[in-house]
């Protein structure tokens, strides 16, 4: 089990570590010019932005979450760790606070799209572009609950 926590300023590196091994591990239908500009934005706005961390017993994270309202901006988990909880855990968690939580998935990304089914989110529309105008679709999703 992980605790939750706010990040605080000194988790940045970490968390932007954590955020490219896990789009290296799951988005591989970026092309190397969006995978690198995209970079560039997280490293921008990732290590100030107030997310909720799941971090072990030693402090280290392994997965994050950015909620804005009630929409769910990212939802990301360590590559090495996936499979053991922490996606729903946070998310739960994000769900608690939140009841009618939206998300958007990637069309490429089949397996968030089925996690989130599974945790009861139901497509209520799709988009062509991704947020920035690229050519990666995407489906919006709304939680039922």
């Amino acid at each position: 089990m992980y605790t939750l926590r706010t990040s605080r300023p000194e988790d940045g590196a970490a968390l932007v570590d954590l955020w490219r091994r896990s789009v290296d591990a799951t988005h591989d239908f970026l092309s190397a010019a969006d995978r690198e500009a995209i970079d560039a934005e997280v490293c921008g706005f990732l290590p100030h932005a107030p997310v909720t961390v799941a971090v072990d017993e030693n402090d280290e994270p392994h997965g994050f979450m950015l909620i804005d309202g009630t929409h769910m901006e990212a939802l990301f988990v360590d590559p090495d760790v996936r499979g053991t909880g922490i996606g729903r855990q946070l998310l739960q968690h994000g769900l608690a606070l939140h009841g009618g939580l939206s998300t958007d998935v990637n069309l490429q990304n089949p397996q968030a799209l089925g996690f989130y089914q599974r945790m009861g989110f139901i497509e209520t529309g799709r988009s062509e572009v991704d947020s920035q105008g690229r050519p990666y679709p995407l489906i919006h999703l709304r939680h039922q609950g």
